[in-house]
């Protein structure tokens, strides 16, 4: 019987071969985490360095003031920061559930099961990965004027949860489970759900990470929908309010505020990136299963 393993793309052990490509990749890592270094200090600078020129990349005093204004700070409608970061917070993580749900069981549906429909759906999901968002603006408007969900919650998240890609991936990932292994399952009295459940889910962890890697940037960052879709104040998120601190006092303090709420929309990408960057490389690679 095949032995199914996630492949590592990094090898458990380092050879004294390895060593000659450090030479080389060592720098390379030390700049590239430079961006990191610079907007974590940045956060931290007092008003006086964040305008010094030539701009300075680590903090001399740093300071929390920063946060602290961002936290007390109001909306001119009077809605708090809390608010915002709130709705982001809820608007993501019911975004990542319900995508790995609903992308896990279409594409094990339409990997292994047998329906009429499975080629006009494949077919669909393949065209769908064709348009970017901006391509469809105006045709998105009026179906979600017409669903009613101008000025609702949800419209952070209906639309949002048919993901093409995260179904395409899914879908290749599983493609890779052998057949056998899902009949021989249904001779031992094996439920389509519990072979999702028990078989194929725990085979699919690199995929599943990847998709909830998507799914949290699009969510996270996204402040085009709060710009489109919603006038009630109270049910815009995080990202949006990020545009407006500029102009929420005066350029000046402004500036900090910006700075210290562009470090809490980086940390949370960067956390999940590096927990789950080893599944996504797998998922990449198509090697999951082997």
């Amino acid at each position: 019987m095949a032995s199914f393993s996630g492949t590592k793309i990094n090898p458990s052990k380092l050879h004294i071969s390895q060593w000659k490509f450090f030479i080389i990749l060592i720098p390379v890592a030390i700049f590239m985490v430079l961006p990191i270094v610079y907007i974590i200090n940045h956060a931290f600078k007092p008003v006086e360095e964040l305008f010094l020129w030539p701009p300075r990349f680590v903090v001399k005093n740093p300071t929390v003031s920063n946060f602290v204004e961002l936290f007390a700070q109001t909306s001119r409608t009077g809605v708090p920061m809390s608010r915002y970061l709130f709705n982001s917070i809820v608007i993501t993580l019911t975004l990542v559930v319900v995508s790995i749900i609903l992308s896990s069981i279409a594409g094990y549906a339409l990997s292994k099961l047998k329906f009429k429909l499975k080629k006009p759906l494949l077919f669909l999901n393949n065209i769908a990965l064709m348009f970017v968002g901006s391509s469809v603006v105006i045709p998105r408007y009026l179906v979600i004027e017409k669903l009613g969900l101008i000025n609702n919650f949800f419209v952070y998240i209906l639309p949002a949860i048919a993901m093409p890609v995260g179904l395409f991936l899914i879908k290749q990932f599983i493609d890779q489970i052998p057949d056998e292994l899902i009949d021989a399952a249904k001779v031992d009295g094996a439920s389509d759900f519990r072979i999702y459940w028990s078989i194929v889910l725990p085979l699919i962890r690199p995929a599943i990470a990847t998709i909830a890697i998507v799914a949290f940037q699009a969510a996270w960052n996204d402040s085009s929908i709060a710009s489109t879709y919603i006038d009630d104040e109270s049910l815009k998120n995080f990202a949006f309010y990020m545009t407006t601190l500029t102009g929420a006092t005066s350029v000046v303090s402004g500036q900090g505020m910006a700075a210290a709420a562009s470090l809490i929309m980086f940390i949370p990408n960067l956390v999940i990136f590096i927990f789950l960057q080893r599944n996504v490389m797998n998922t990449m690679s198509h090697s999951g299963i082997k």
